[in-house]
């Protein structure tokens, strides 16, 4: 007999460019309204800054900027989504900054699509899925995935090297 269990997610819903991503719950640590960001020399055009999150350094990055979607200035709404990253076996804080942040939502994985392929220059293999939630796709997100290891490696440096 096949395993046809189903089973049910909580995602973090917020929108980037007019577009609607998620994050699995589990991921996420907090929300934040966004603060004073210190700059860090030389660093990526993604990495907005750090802040001081309880006396830990949060790199924060610009998740508009990650995702190739043009840079705007921040609203009202705009926050950062406090998201833990398992980089080289350890677990790491970031910062996402995100244009606002909708809802959270339950789904099963019976409702989840594949990622669309689109060839080799789209680099998709974050996107671990795709939902349809009345007339637009929710792109279901594997944090874990939206970094490089190179790009891993420099927030996770960040975090540890930076001093406010």
């Amino acid at each position: 007999m096949i395993n046809d269990t189903i089973i049910t997610q909580s995602f973090l819903s917020f929108s980037l460019g007019g577009e609607i991503f998620a994050a699995n719950v589990a991921k996420v640590k907090e929300i934040l309204e966004v603060t004073k960001l210190t700059k860090v020399p030389k660093s990526p055009d993604y990495l907005k800054g750090v802040i001081n999150l309880r006396g830990t350094v949060l790199p924060v990055i610009d998740t508009r900027v990650k995702f190739g979607f043009p840079e705007t200035e921040d609203t009202v709404d705009t926050c950062i989504i406090v998201l833990t990253l398992v980089i080289d076996g350890d677990e790491v804080s970031v910062g996402a900054l995100v244009d606002t942040v909708s809802e959270v939502f339950e789904t099963n994985s019976e409702e989840i699509l594949p990622p669309v392929s689109i060839g080799n220059k789209f680099r998709s293999d974050f996107i671990e899925g795709l939902i349809k939630l009345d007339d637009q796709f929710i792109m279901l997100l594997d944090v874990d995935k939206v970094f490089t290891d190179e790009e891993l490696l420099v927030v996770k440096e960040t975090g540890e090297e930076t001093t406010i």
